[in-house]
């Protein structure tokens, strides 16, 4: 595979739980299906929106099984693997290539802070050299406000180097679009991935290959317009129209706790409440803030009839 395969669009999906908190997995399945047919290219899941890391080893890698099963094809998979421990690590991504996905997303060691590059290379090289797997596809992820660690334009081309045709790609969650450009321009062989859906756009126009984001759990649909049709005057107004919807709707998920927000539009859009559900140390939003959200969300789906 080469990093023009891993283009496209692709869903942070959230995960949601059943009364007694665990994985609905039939649930998951039913959004999964509905975002592929919506225009997601896969399904990035058990990342950040999805709560991975409060989800254990077993529960994570039974989501993937359960998804698989239920007839999303694993070449549309994109789960997070990474554990603070790299054992744990390993584990999870040996499951995962073994299940043929189309790739992991690896976030960095993200307890320990202030870690220099050549730990990072020394902690993603292990992970590779122990899966040992010649059909391991790594989109590393970059998201420093959350983990803590960033991942520099220079560690990327070391691993590229290390390990061509495995290390693939980048979502970068930073939300700097001038880091991203950076990294298009250095590491010109990295598959560089908007983790905000306003930035995906931006990123095409200047030689990206997509998105993964929390948003596209809602707007899929725009932004399949966008990607396909960004460099076709043809068809500039309607990605304008496209962008602007897509540009409010991730201005209302922001509205409270991104992910609690998401989630409790996920439960009307999909009309199941184990989409509300929310795991330690997150919380449900307020009964204010949820009618406020869903009064906000009837009028965006008026203005998008409209």
């Amino acid at each position: 595979m080469t990093t023009n395969d891993f283009g496209g669009v692709y869903c942070a999906a959230a995960t949601p739980f059943t009364q007694d908190g665990s994985p609905d997995h039939a649930a998951f399945a039913q959004h999964c299906h509905a975002l592929i047919e919506e225009g997601c290219d896969g399904i990035a899941l058990l990342g950040t929106t999805g709560e991975a890391n409060s989800l254990g080893l077993q529960e994570r890698q039974e989501l993937l099984d359960r998804v698989i099963e239920a007839g999303i094809a694993p070449s549309k998979l994109m789960p997070g693997t990474a554990q603070t421990s790299i054992a744990d690590t390993v584990a999870l991504t040996r499951h995962a290539v073994d299940a043929g996905v189309k790739a992991v997303v690896l976030l960095p060691p993200f307890y320990y802070k202030g870690v220099s590059d050549e730990g990072l290379f020394r902690a993603y090289a292990d992970i590779i050299d122990r899966v040992a797997d010649d059909r391991l596809r790594v989109i590393l992820y970059h998201i420093p406000q959350i983990s803590g660690v960033a991942i520099s334009q220079a560690l990327i081309t070391r691993l590229q180097a290390a390990y061509p045709g495995i290390v693939i790609g980048i979502k970068d969650s930073s939300g700097d679009l001038e880091n991203m450009r950076r990294t298009i321009a250095e590491c010109p062989d990295c598959a560089v991935m908007a983790g905000a859906d306003p930035l995906m756009l931006p990123l095409l126009q200047s030689g990206g290959a997509g998105c993964i984001t929390a948003s596209s759990n809602l707007v899929a649909a725009d932004l399949r317009i966008v990607f396909d049709g960004w460099n076709d005057p043809a068809q500039q107004a309607e990605v304008e129209s496209a962008q602007a919807r897509i540009n409010a709707w991730r201005e209302l998920t922001n509205a409270y706790v991104q992910l609690s927000t998401v989630k409790t539009m996920l439960a009307r859009r999909r009309g199941l409440d184990s989409w509300t559900r929310v795991r330690p140390p997150f919380v449900e939003l307020s009964d204010e803030e949820r009618a406020s959200v869903l009064t906000r969300m009837e009028q965006l789906e008026h203005e998008d009839k409209a």
